[in-house]
């Protein structure tokens, strides 16, 4: 990469500029200090990159979500209510870390062990975050628990959801701005039977947003006072984005605190959303909307601002099922890969690459396949990317290669 000179008073003036900056910028864990000189190396086109997995770990039980811990272990959430560990440099543990069977209602396909997040002083704490769906009849639940310790586990917060097995949601992942996110679907079944997406007086179809460090009255949490229905009549206050259907994937990324979506669709269109931190209520449609096109119109309001999807693509008469959301890569081993979102599809297992382009919008394209139905794509402690495959139960590491530009471009900017 080519450097040009700069004049004394243009270096003076950016000395200063980082030395502000050094006092402005939200405080970066030591994995996004070390990742972020990688963004300085310049980003091929998407076209020009694909992906590569290698399995490194089999014999796991449907698992479904993973995360990375701060002494380089992935835990791996399998929906029976088992939690595994895997180390890249022994391998995958051959007793769970963490078992909550007893607690899991696994009478439906969807239900289970959905989500699981270490707390941001996990290596002082032990502490995990969990979403699942509880015995006896499948309401979403968030707790906390130490490793190893299940009968230590406390719920924070609970949302009915007893009619219907599927649309269930289950991501947990904390902010940069220290609070946990939780995602709930819409209820289940079909055509959003109880109107939820775009109800405000209901968690279904929402994802949410609360301080688990203190508590507020009778609740184990507190409600974030910028959230952006705390003072909206008859809306739970803990609601940070709505009119969702099942996003049962997202995740924050590490640098600027956007979460990406990874919203399944009805039949029609599998969408992925991108919300910053300034959005805070943003509407993304279900069910007025499916992705873009309209769905339901009398769920449809006049004056209603919603917030298209970065990237949508066909569901009806492809491979293609149902999106599973990923992460925005941070790693350092492919610095041209680096600040792209990678996410798939449990049916066609497509890798969707997206990326926000500096003038605006997004460019996007296919870069390859994932292993068998794609049910998590997570990073270790570097960044680096893992995926599970569900009825396989395999684990794979995930990598970055160049290929050379292919005739016709092969992306779509939005």
């Amino acid at each position: 990469m080519s450097r040009r000179r700069c004049r004394p008073a243009t270096m003076l003036a950016g000395l200063l500029v980082l030395v502000l900056s050094a006092f402005l910028l939200p405080p970066a864990s030591v994995a996004d200090t070390a990742t972020a000189g990688t963004s300085h190396t310049r980003a091929v086109p998407l076209a020009e990159l694909t992906v590569v997995s290698e399995q490194v770990a089999f014999g796991l039980q449907r698992p479904i979500a993973i995360t990375g811990l701060p002494d380089g272990r992935m835990l791996i959430a399998e929906k029976n209510g088992t939690v595994r560990a895997y180390h890249p440099d022994t391998g995958l543990a051959a007793e769970p870390v963490l078992d909550l069977t007893a607690r899991i209602d696994t009478s439906d396909n969807e239900r289970g062990l959905l989500g699981i997040t270490p707390a941001p002083n996990f290596a002082r704490t032990g502490i995990l975050y969990v979403a699942y769906t509880s015995l006896p009849a499948g309401e979403l639940t968030l707790a906390r628990v130490p490793l190893g310790a299940p009968a230590r586990l406390q719920v924070l917060l609970t949302q009915p959801h007893a009619e219907y097995g599927n649309h269930n949601g289950g991501q947990v992942a904390f902010g940069r701005d220290g609070y946990l996110y939780w995602s709930l679907g819409d209820g289940g079944h079909a055509n959003d039977p109880f109107k939820s997406g775009q109800d405000l007086g209901t968690l279904l179809g929402k994802i949410v947003r609360i301080d688990v460090n203190r508590t507020c009255g009778a609740k184990p949490y507190c409600v974030p006072s910028d959230n952006p229905f705390v003072r909206t009549r008859g809306a739970r206050p803990e609601i940070w984005v709505y009119g969702l259907r099942n996003p049962w994937r997202f995740s924050v990324d590490r640098v600027d605190g956007s979460l990406w979506i990874g919203d399944v669709g009805q039949g029609l269109i599998e969408e992925i959303n991108h919300i910053r931190p300034s959005q805070r209520g943003a509407n993304l449609g279900w069910s007025c909307r499916e992705g873009t096109p309209v769905f339901d119109q009398e769920q449809c309001r006049p004056g209603v601002r919603y917030t298209d999807p970065v990237f949508e693509y066909p569901h009806f008469m492809t491979e293609s099922c149902s999106v599973t959301g990923g992460v925005v890569y941070r790693g350092s081993a492919t610095p041209e890969a680096w600040g792209t979102y990678i996410a798939s599809d449990y049916c066609s297992t497509l890798a969707f690459a997206v990326r926000p382009k500096p003038t605006g919008g997004y460019e996007t394209a296919t870069i390859g396949n994932f292993p068998i139905q794609p049910t998590a794509i997570d990073a270790d402690v570097h960044g680096e990317l893992y995926v599970l495959s569900d009825l396989p139960g395999w684990l794979s590491r995930v990598r970055f290669e160049r290929v050379p530009p292919a005739s016709g471009g092969g992306t779509a900017n939005r």
